[in-house]
């Protein structure tokens, strides 16, 4: 009780902090109710911690607060990331690329940040609208930008927004960089952010960067003969009210696709995403309107990106001509077979090619890799890691694909971020390939799995909201760590990993040290029979996620497919009443 009085009190000296008149009437309105309220659990929510820069930057909901995003929190992050960019490139006039996507407050924070920017002065290059993350990172690198922010909050629900911070490679940022500008944000007051613009070291930029990166994103194609003899693949896209909007349809036309639709309902720009509870491709009811349009044009593929553009999601149809949403593992897989496959057959791998995974995305990529001799890095998750591989081999080895399980993949090094608009039209080459073979982007998968084997992965998210919920959390992992498991739903466990402190130990009492770039707070359990858990807290969101792979070697063809999803989905049931999920 004691401590939450305390709690309490700091909250409350924050909040106060607000209603100085560096804050507008607004923000001094909101932050008064809260002191006001007799439930402290809106004032603990908003102000018990600063807004902390997760994978590449800030993410949280819209609101007056230290723990939101609003423009202040934008502020003094701007402002640091500025003192941070001026103190790693002395002497040198900075520049950096601003874009956002089409979330509520976006252009208001985008232009805030530019603003920032040049008043200290860098140069902005200020997007004249909404644009796809993976254009952002392409612009920072063609610009020869030192760093770049893009203000949105992907595939996360209507009241969040968000701040990806880039750097000069284009990638969001990483350790050292992260955790000097979240130093230089910790030493920022409100008093200290120059909000005034300096218009002459602010730039807009569009079309010409948009014509580059359509250019760019041509390099991902394999094979355009097999394009030009199914041009008339029937395709249906949405962008889920966000940024793909213009240059998907746009990227898909250039690639030689002539038959495209796209669901009207969802090209309208609106933050509020009314024709979805979620805009998130990987929650099945995102996708209904596609399937919808799809099954009324009869369709060969659906797809979708997320509002900024940097994720995507795959509808084929079955065996049955249903329609069959792939996740990431899925799409992932095929991107790598296919890649590897194809280029193989057309004389492109020189031996010197390499791919990268993150490590809780099947292990089926690294077996697809490695059969075929390509070589495979595994890293951590969050798509910055697999562009630190790409930045560490760059001149050495040549990239040709990489993704992770959460729906994100990039099939060409110029840029440093998951794409969308590249990937889509990659896997509408893939599916008129299939096509042109006699068969679907269904009957693919079921013959890689036939060849190498069935793997079945979903993600559990434990969501833990508020203050309380980081602590359950913390509390969680710790004890994890203090009694891993022995067993998961009756397989016995032979490996485990710990990521925050590198070592691995066996079975029989083995043990070693992981070979990572850096720590990270996660934890992996193999079993004897081929199972792979990965537990982590997410670094954006409030929640804990359990990544589980189920592996089936006694899969032998497309009618095998429904009884190993069956016997997967049992197991994964036994694994979480093994971990009281």
């Amino acid at each position: 009780m004691a401590d939450n009085a305390q709690l309490i009190a700091q909250c409350e000296a924050r909040a106060k902090e607000w209603l100085t008149p560096a804050f507008d009437e607004e923000t001094r309105k909101e932050v008064q109710a809260m002191l006001d309220a007799e439930d402290k659990t809106a004032l603990i929510d908003a102000f018990y911690q600063n807004l902390e820069f997760g994978t590449g930057g800030l993410r949280g909901i819209m609101g007056a607060g230290t723990n939101r995003m609003n423009k202040y929190i934008v502020g003094m992050a701007t402002q640091g990331f500025a003192n941070y960019v001026l103190k790693a490139f002395p002497g040198k006039q900075c520049a950096v690329v601003v874009g956002h996507d089409n979330r509520n407050n976006g252009r208001m924070f985008a232009e805030t940040v530019a603003a920032i920017f040049s008043a200290n002065g860098i140069k902005a290059y200020l997007f004249e609208s909404l644009r796809p993350t993976p254009e952002i990172s392409f612009a920072i690198r063609q610009l020869g930008c030192q760093a770049g922010v893009n203000v949105t909050a992907s595939h996360n629900p209507r009241e969040y927004n968000g701040y990806k911070a880039y750097w000069d490679d284009g990638a969001q940022v990483l350790s050292p960089h992260d955790k000097g500008i979240i130093d230089e944000v910790n030493k920022v007051k409100i008093e200290d952010v120059k909000f005034e613009p300096n218009y002459d070291l602010i730039e807009i930029i569009g079309g010409e960067m948009d014509w580059d990166y359509l250019q760019a994103v041509r390099e991902a194609m394999v094979d355009q003969d097999v394009i030009l003899r199914q041009k008339d693949l029937n395709i249906v896209y949405s962008p889920m009210h966000g940024t793909g909007r213009v240059i998907i349809p746009e990227a898909l036309r250039s690639w030689g696709f002539q038959n495209i639709h796209v669901v009207r309902e969802q090209m309208v720009i609106d933050g509020n995403f009314p024709t979805v509870v979620s805009p998130n491709p990987e929650n099945a009811e995102a996708m209904t309107l596609g399937m919808k349009l799809g099954t009324k044009l009869n369709a060969d593929l659906v797809i979708a990106s997320d509002p900024d553009a940097d994720r995507l999601a795959i509808v084929c149809r079955n065996d049955k001509g249903e329609w069959e949403i792939l996740n990431g593992n899925q799409t992932a897989m095929m991107f790598s077979w296919y890649i590897i496959t194809n280029k193989k057959k057309l004389g492109q791998l020189k031996g010197n090619e390499f791919m990268v995974k993150t490590i809780v995305t099947s292990e089926m990529i690294a077996d697809i890799a490695k059969k075929n001799g390509v070589e495979i890095y595994d890293e951590y998750t969050g798509f910055k890691w697999i562009a630190y591989r790409i930045r560490v081999n760059e001149g050495k080895k040549k990239y040709i694909g990489g993704g992770e399980e959460s729906f994100g993949f990039l099939p060409f090094d110029k840029v440093r971020d998951k794409d969308s608009p590249a990937s889509i039209c990659l896997i509408c080459e893939i599916a008129a390939w299939a096509k042109d073979n006699g068969m679907t982007l269904y009957d693919l998968l079921m013959n890689i799995y036939a060849e190498y084997g069935f793997s079945k992965e979903t993600t559990i998210n434990v969501v833990k909201p508020g203050k309380s919920g980081a602590d359950e959390i913390k509390q969680m992992m710790a004890d994890f760590r203090a009694n891993p498991p022995k067993e998961l739903g009756g397989s016995k466990i032979c490996l485990w990993k710990d990521y925050q402190t590198l070592e691995w130990c066996d079975a029989q009492g083995n043990k070693g040290k992981l070979d990572m770039p850096a720590t990270s707070n996660v934890l992996q359990w193999f079993t004897e029979d081929g199972i792979k858990i990965s537990v982590r807290p997410s670094g954006t969101e409030p929640k804990i996620k359990f990544y589980c792979e189920i592996r089936d070697n006694s899969f032998k063809c497309a009618g095998c497919y429904e009884r190993c999803t069956n016997a997967a989905n049992e197991k994964i049931e036994a694994i979480k009443k093994s971990l009281n999920l």
